[in-house]
């Protein structure tokens, strides 16, 4: 009995270690390591590639490694949402490291041409995972970090001594932690290849994505999430010369680097940086040929949008270097190149990481020269364009104007104050000169190109940041006129706020961005409130004031909270708006506070529609904005149970982009009724679409099919497919439409122009009922970005915004994403109207 439980037991670990791969798979017999230094298995307990890393083991590796490597420095730089450490390590020989933060300066120093000396260590940025689900890097990172800890030798010692490498080894612990347990989960001792094995096909949400469901890849411009902030800040703090990009792509593919599709480089990305990328790309090659594995290079992959982690660095002096690995997505699974193994992806993401290293030791001189020349070049490159820099206004909200601000202070982007008035911009909006250091950053975060060499884009083709804002801007010939403040725009700090006292009702813009934020927090804690559906003024305190509508009045007579007031003054504080204190119901001008367009406001209770089918992207985009920008919890509830549940728990319920195909019949009727009795729905692209298409939406569409019926196809050419797709499809870019200010969906809105991100041909038409259209395409609607003619002029004049009633509720439509990738601040405008005043439309 005894001799057969121990080979069971034989037989078991037999499985488990048929596919545990040992340190010497991985590297050559030549590499001899310390002996002091604990390989990966000695504190994980496995053999790298045996299972997935969670993220809390990574970390204690690497701790590990830090104690007992000299050549080793680790620091926290911040968390993740979910307070995961997002860890980085500094390696280099003893003497740099104890001499670390000198030959960082000295770096920089470089950089603004004050030194010379083009001598010392190149700066790497090795950065792995930041899709959580493509895991072959943050594996391979622990093995990139133990050999440079432990490995001996004159090749290391050399590398050693000429670069400072800073190792990123987990870009996303969130979504990496999310898919680790997914697999681990599911994985059994007999591994199964098969692609349609559970193991292999993650549940909605995937671990792609962080804790709110964002493409990290897309954040590095954008700057919304706590991972993204503290690496550009520790980026900036150094500067790197090549900065590394690892991931994964579909199974059957086989390897990726860089460079990607020639035609597809930004225009400012210089050419000193694609060579430079060619160059490294012989190493990665090389490594490649001597294991035996298949790649490409010159597919698929651009090098265009400056908001991922592959291209952030071309338009920061630095060369960013993408890798796609075939993923296993698990233990082992069947492709058409044979078996492919999750140790055998790991190996290939640490072979290129390996040629890395050689290729950058090889030309450190061209890389530091590369980059030295890259900033030494801003200020004359400046001084040849035909305008000296961009006025940018507030607008009317300093909250969101001062976020936009600090988003160009992250990239080191310098905004000067005015001091008085210039034409339509007033003192307090700011002039960004050209001539600085960033010029070519700055340049592509105001950029509003619409054509370009390629017009096929593997992402987005516009992101202009003060569209995104909603703020207006434009370029300035020369500074003459203009009276600036000596001073680099700063945050103003927070000026104390006058106690509120007994009045008749106390009032507040809703024009500055966090006046949603404000309101929902006085309502949370019961006080009452109304929305001025026409403007007024009244005598305040401070004078008669103008209240534009859409201001919130809080009369003092309704309030049932004893605490009220105190809750008020507290809200002033805490948000930065400033409360009037109203003196009398009876009005100046306009409504009086008792008129029947001063309608009450509830906080809204929204139930967001996920699952299968849905966007995971779009939801997360939604779910971040009611969460952090309003402080609202929505109750996220899969398509497939909402059939499930009670309806009449919510007042708001949200359909963003996805397939709703698993709404039944029943459930269809039953949306009906809860809309008939008060409901309020939104739904934007084809959440919109399915309004219209279950005649909930009183309008009529424009189909994919139709706008892709525009183009000409005779005669066209095998080879011309692509082109042809490229034209059929908006990959994103932006559009202007016209919004009615009188519409409740407009309140805080200062101008009829009104900025949106497009990625989706589906569109509404306008509708012939009065009212009911908010927005619309205007005459001449492309702003930024690439779109074909054909699609342009289809789009002009169609609809962006529907709503109307519905028995006592209401159904609002909207053909694009108001809350795109977290930093659409003016459209977001949009989605909050109809979330606090959708359920008070007349018609």
């Amino acid at each position: 009995m005894r001799y057969s439980l121990a080979l069971v037991i034989l037989f078991v670990q037999s499985l488990f270690f048929a596919t545990a791969k040992p340190l010497d798979y991985y590297f050559p017999d030549s590499i001899t390591f310390n002996p002091n230094i604990a390989k990966p298995s000695e504190v994980l307990g496995y053999e790298v590639g045996q299972w997935h890393v969670r993220h809390d083991q990574l970390v204690q590796y690497l701790r590990v490694l830090a104690e007992q490597s000299e050549r080793i420095n680790i620091e926290t730089i911040g968390y993740s949402h979910e307070q995961r450490p997002l860890i980085l390590l500094t390696i280099s020989n003893k003497s740099q490291l104890d001499n670390i933060e000198n030959i960082r300066k000295q770096h920089l120093a470089r950089l603004s041409n004050s030194s010379k000396d083009n001598g010392g260590p190149a700066v790497l940025w090795m950065g792995y995972s930041v899709h959580g689900n493509e895991p072959s890097g943050s594996n391979a990172a622990m093995l990139v970090a133990y050999y440079l800890a432990a490995a001996q030798g004159a090749e290391i010692e050399h590398l050693l001594d000429n670069t400072v490498i800073l190792l990123d080894p987990s870009l996303n612990p969130d979504g990496l932690a999310r898919f680790a347990q997914w697999v681990n989960s599911n994985r059994g001792m007999a591994l199964s290849a098969d692609s349609q094995h559970r193991e292999h096909v993650e549940a909605w949400p995937s671990g792609r994505t962080n804790h709110y469901l964002f493409d990290l890849n897309r954040d590095w411009l954008l700057l919304q999430h706590p991972e993204s902030r503290a690496r550009i800040a520790k980026f900036h703090e150094w500067k790197p010369n090549v900065l590394t990009d690892f991931h994964e792509m579909g199974p059957n593919s086989s390897y990726f680097f860089q460079p990607g599709i020639p035609s597809r480089t930004h225009p400012l990305t210089p050419n000193g940086n694609v060579k430079l990328t060619n160059m490294l790309a012989n190493f990665h090659a090389k490594a490649l040929d001597d294991e035996n594995q298949l790649y490409f290079t010159q597919e698929s992959f651009d090098d265009f949008y400056y908001g991922k982690g592959s291209t952030y660095p071309d338009i920061n002096g630095s060369v960013g270097i993408l890798f796609e690995q075939a993923s296993s997505r698990g233990h082992v699974q069947e492709t058409i190149n044979g078996t492919l193994h999750f140790a055998q992806t790991i190996k290939n993401q640490l072979t290129t990481s390996l040629s890395t290293f050689s290729g950058v030791v090889e030309h450190k001189a061209q890389l530091l020269a590369y980059q030295q020349s890259f900033y030494g070049e801003a200020e004359k490159l400046a001084a040849k364009e035909d305008f000296s820099g961009y006025l940018v206004a507030a607008d009317g909200d300093e909250q969101k104007f001062a976020e936009f601000l600090i988003l160009l202070k992250q990239h080191q982007i310098d905004a000067y104050p005015l001091k008085s008035d210039y034409k339509t911009f007033k003192a307090g909006d700011v002039f960004i000169p050209l001539k600085q250091p960033q010029y070519r950053l700055l340049k592509a975060a105001f950029s509003e190109q619409k054509n370009f060499k390629d017009n096929t884009f593997y992402d987005v083709s516009g992101w202009t940041l003060p569209h995104a804002f909603n703020l207006p801007f434009e370029p300035l010939k020369n500074t003459r006129a203009l009276k600036l403040g000596a001073d680099v725009w700063q945050k103003p700090s927070r000026a104390s706020k006058s106690e509120l006292v007994n009045g008749y009702a106390f009032g507040f813009s809703w024009q500055q961005f966090n006046a949603p934020k404000m309101l929902n927090f006085l309502l949370k804690n019961d006080v009452e409130a109304r929305v001025a559906l026409e403007e007024f003024s009244a005598s305040t305190t401070a004078g008669v004031l103008q209240f534009k509508a859409g201001s919130i009045v809080i009369p003092a007579g309704l309030q049932k909270n004893e605490k009220w007031l105190e809750l008020l003054n507290q809200a002033q504080s805490r948000f930065e708006i400033d409360v009037h204190s109203i003196q009398s119901g009876l009005t100046s001008n306009g409504i009086d506070l008792g008129s029947r367009f001063m309608r009450p406001v509830q906080s809204p209770q929204v139930l967001l529609v996920g699952g299968e089918g849905v966007s995971q992207y779009e939801l997360g985009e939604m779910w971040y904005h009611l969460d952090r920008h309003l402080e609202l919890a929505p109750s996220v509830v899969e398509q497939a149970r909402i059939s499930q549940i009670s309806l009449e728990d919510y007042s708001h319920i949200i359909l963003v982009d996805g397939n709703y195909s698993q709404f039944t019949e029943l459930l269809k009727n039953k949306l009906n009724n809860w809309i008939k009795k008060g409901g309020v729905i939104w739904g934007h692209k084809r959440g919109a679409k399915w309004l219209v298409d279950n005649q909930l939406l009183k309008a009529q569409s424009i189909s994919r099919q139709e706008m892709s019926e525009q183009f000409d196809t005779k005669q066209l050419l095998y080879k011309d497919r692509d082109h042809l797709s490229a034209k059929q499809r908006i990959a994103g870019a932006i559009f202007a439409t016209q919004m009615d200010l009188s519409h409740p969906l407009s309140f805080g809105l200062q101008r009829e122009l009104l900025p949106v991100f497009k990625n989706s041909t589906w569109l509404l038409k306008p509708t012939e009922r009065p009212f009911l259209t908010v927005g619309r395409y205007a005459d001449s609607p492309q702003l930024a970005g690439y779109t074909a003619p054909e699609n342009v002029t289809k789009i002009a004049n169609n609809a962006s915004v529907i709503a109307h009633r519905l028995g006592r509720g209401t159904v609002i439509a909207m053909t694009d994403n108001p809350v795109f990738r977290g930093y659409w601040y003016g459209t977001s405008k949009v989605v909050t109207n109809a979330l606090f005043f959708g359920g008070l439309l007349t018609e």
